[in-house]
């Protein structure tokens, strides 16, 4: 069932549960308890359809959200409006089940030590706000570093942002339509629905050599060859792959010396 079917299908029983339990008397009268209730529901029930983990919290906040904005009295055009912003943001995500994620600046410096010393190509999957190749481009100017992203919103803003870096190139469109033969590092960021799929693709098209980077989300029953704990504030777990196969190399990270 595709994942927005499985979303209004959630809403629907929860609200026929509700009307179940107002008449039977289980539920206590009045809207707040009304609103929380279907709220609930719908979340749980997302579980049991199977829906991703994320769907629940959209649940949680859909009937309070829509009973507040009715209670403000807003225009009908404000919820347009709304829908038109989230539509840019989001996109396609109904389908593709991959929300926004935006990698943090330690992720970035992680991913520049497992770049080959030579200059390097790297393809950031679903690249949103330009959130890694950004400082990446700065941290290795020898690089070339690409993204691609579906949403508009975000590409936009990526663009805006990394205009003056000559080594950093954005384009908006579906990653699964480009080849990756050519890059040295492919990143993804993206959930573990499609995580089988950009194994597949990696597989048939990454180089000897090459390196995946997943970031938070393995590979379903593939043991990848390295995992990097990133020190920022969520524990950030990197897997990393050698689709075609080669050594995985572990640069030698210089600490710091203290200051006397």
């Amino acid at each position: 069932m595709p994942p927005a079917l499985r979303a209004l299908l959630a809403q629907i029983l929860a609200w026929l549960l509700c009307l179940g339990l107002g008449r039977s008397g289980l539920l206590p009268a009045g809207l707040p308890a009304l609103v929380l209730a279907q709220a609930l529901g719908a979340a749980g029930i997302s579980v049991l359809l199977g829906s991703a983990a994320w769907w629940r919290w959209i649940h949680l906040g859909f009937t309070p959200l829509l009973v507040g904005a009715w209670s403000l009295h807003l225009p009908p055009g404000a919820y347009l409006a709304a829908f038109g912003l989230l539509a840019l943001v989001y996109w396609s995500s109904f389908r593709t089940q991959v929300p926004l994620f935006l990698s943090n600046p330690t992720t970035a410096r992680a991913v520049a030590q497992l770049l080959p010393e030579r200059p390097a190509f790297l393809l950031d999957l679903g690249s949103g706000t330009g959130s890694l190749v950004r400082p990446l481009a700065r941290l290795r100017p020898d690089c070339r570093f690409e993204g691609v992203e579906a949403a508009p919103a975000p590409y936009a803003l990526s663009w805006l942002l990394s205009r003056h870096q000559p080594n950093v190139s954005l384009a908006r469109g579906d990653f699964w339509d480009m080849p990756w033969e050519r890059y040295d590092l492919v990143y993804a960021f993206l959930s573990p629905v499609p995580m089988a799929q950009v194994w597949a693709k990696a597989s048939a098209e990454m180089r000897p050599g090459s390196l995946l980077v997943s970031n938070s989300f393995p590979i379903p029953d593939l043991e990848p060859d390295q995992i990097i704990q990133v020190p920022d504030r969520r524990g950030t777990l990197l897997y990393c792959y050698r689709p075609a196969g080669g050594p995985v190399v572990r640069r030698h990270v210089p600490k710091k010396r203290p200051r006397h």
